[in-house]
């Protein structure tokens, strides 16, 4: 019984995003054999000037944005127009991208090397490789965000992934503002690959996102701050948790973190100023 059903194409890539399986349901009213949704996972192998650079595992869509994004995070490209063509193989699954930038022993640099360094100028050491101390910027925003418009946006969030709903089996973010709501939504299994995605979407449509925010479905890593200071966010939502390390980043970057968001209540844990709470905050 058990095996591969049907698959839901995304018109943006050549592979199914989701795969329709018999699966054995066991429940406390009986057993039997249903259909379940699962989300799939493609390698994608990517090729900078002519040779490979690194193999990306993410969910197959979108695949444009995440190639965008995921250059920009790691400092290969500041801008697409940076980008001189971009194509994807569908025999081999693999992306080749021609840039203008010099990319001779890259992968070397960005991969092999780390920076021990003073975060931020404030005396804490951190570990930054060498492109996230490149590429990431302290926020600049005075954007203001209330507790209600905070969960509304999660609350849309996760509305808005479709493939999160039939699955469970990837994370959702999206840019957004209280006044405008959603301006793009994205999935994939990677939580790394859902902000890359983003990344490259604000980069193609060329939108300013410096006052944006970003809701976000899992844990908050220092991995994951820093993707949100090189993109130029002031605020992150979450869900879930913060770690340590993504806290004191987020204090030296000047990004608010705002994690635990369900039903109403949230913890803020860096810069509060850019909550907008009327009472009960002591002094």
């Amino acid at each position: 019984m058990d095996g591969e059903v049907s698959h839901t194409m995304d018109d943006t890539f050549w592979a199914p995003v989701t795969t329709e399986r018999m699966v054995l349901r066991l429940t406390p009213d009986g057993t039997g054999w249903v259909r379940d949704e699962v989300a799939t996972e493609w390698p994608l192998t990517l090729y900078l000037n002519g040779e490979e650079f690194v193999t990306l595992v993410a969910s197959p869509d979108h695949l444009d944005e995440l190639v965008t994004g995921f250059l920009a995070s790691e400092g290969v490209i500041s801008d697409v127009s940076e980008i001189i063509s971009l194509a994807f193989d569908e025999e081999t699954g693999d992306a080749r991208v021609d840039v203008s930038a010099d990319t001779a022993g890259l992968k070397e640099r960005l991969f092999a090397r780390r920076y021990i360094t003073s975060c931020c100028g404030k005396g804490r050491t951190s570990i930054y490789f060498d492109n996230d101390f490149r590429t990431a910027k302290a926020s600049l925003s005075d954007r203001r965000v209330s507790p209600e418009e905070i969960s509304r946006l999660i609350d849309d969030l996760q509305a808005s992934s479709g493939i999160f709903q039939s699955t469970g089996g990837v994370h959702n973010a999206c840019l957004a503002t209280p006044e405008e709501g959603i301006w793009a939504a994205r999935s994939d299994i990677g939580r790394h690959n859902a902000l890359d995605k983003l990344y490259g979407w604000a980069l193609r449509e060329k939108k300013d996102v410096g006052d944006a925010i970003v809701a976000f479905s899992g844990r908050v890593s220092s991995e994951i701050l820093l993707k949100v200071a090189k993109i130029g966010l002031p605020i992150i939502l979450s869900k879930s948790a913060p770690t340590e390390l993504a806290l004191a980043m987020a204090q030296d970057l000047n990004i608010t973190v705002v994690g635990f968001v369900r039903q109403g209540r949230m913890n803020v844990y860096t810069h509060p100023e850019r909550v907008l709470v009327t009472e009960g905050v002591p002094s």
